[in-house]
């Protein structure tokens, strides 16, 4: 379960934001909709802790983010939190394989290249597992994102404009494979985006 209370950021003195509070429980699903500049990237980076807020908490399966010391926010965020980002971000020397089990050494968990085959054939890239990620479609790493974020079956997935490029049959896929996958691993899913085609894939939505 993720809960966030009284978010608050500062860019500047002159950019400031106040976020609503989000509730989304194991096995949910909330969608987080605001045009350009509403602040929808940094409330994401603000409930995985990539920034810090000025004021107010995120909760994570009852542990309180905004109090954890920087050396231990990372491991945290490997082994709880899924990231997808809007533009997959990839070690390119690597292959799809180590690409995925990267996200395993991350969290300081053993290397399951079994868990990897399993993800790939079930999103449909299993033939592609030695190939390096920019020889694959912009689909094929989409779902590669997919796969790498929920490895270490993490409590909570998070997804940024994850179909705002897509075209609107591989925009179903993608939203299709992220509930799919988070009520398989029992985590809260959010999706933020403007893309205005999720409205009516998503019955709990919060508008920036």
């Amino acid at each position: 379960m993720l809960q966030s209370h009284q978010l608050t950021f500062a860019y500047s003195p002159t950019r400031r934001f106040s976020f609503p509070d989000i509730r989304c429980n194991d096995r949910e699903a909330v969608l987080i909709l605001g045009k350009s500049g509403t602040g929808k990237t940094t409330l994401l980076h603000l409930l995985a802790l990539l920034l810090r807020p000025e004021k107010g908490s995120v909760t994570i399966d009852q542990t309180d983010l905004t109090q954890l010391p920087a050396s231990k926010t990372a491991t945290f965020r490997a082994e709880h939190v899924g990231i997808i980002y809007q533009k997959p971000h990839f070690v390119s020397a690597l292959s799809v394989m180590d690409n995925l089990l990267l996200a395993n050494y991350l969290a300081k968990n053993p290397q399951d290249k079994n868990r990897a085959r399993e993800l790939a054939t079930h999103l449909g890239f299993a033939d592609h597992l030695n190939k390096k990620t920019h020889e694959m479609s912009q689909g094929e790493q989409q779902r590669v994102s997919i796969a790498r974020a929920v490895m270490n079956k993490p409590g909570v997935i998070l997804a940024d404009e994850p179909t705002s490029s897509l075209d609107d049959v591989n925009c179903a896929r993608v939203v299709a494979l992220l509930r799919e996958q988070s009520e398989q691993i029992g985590a809260s899913l959010i999706v933020v985006t403007h893309d205005q085609r999720l409205k009516d894939e998503f019955s709990n939505q919060v508008n920036l």
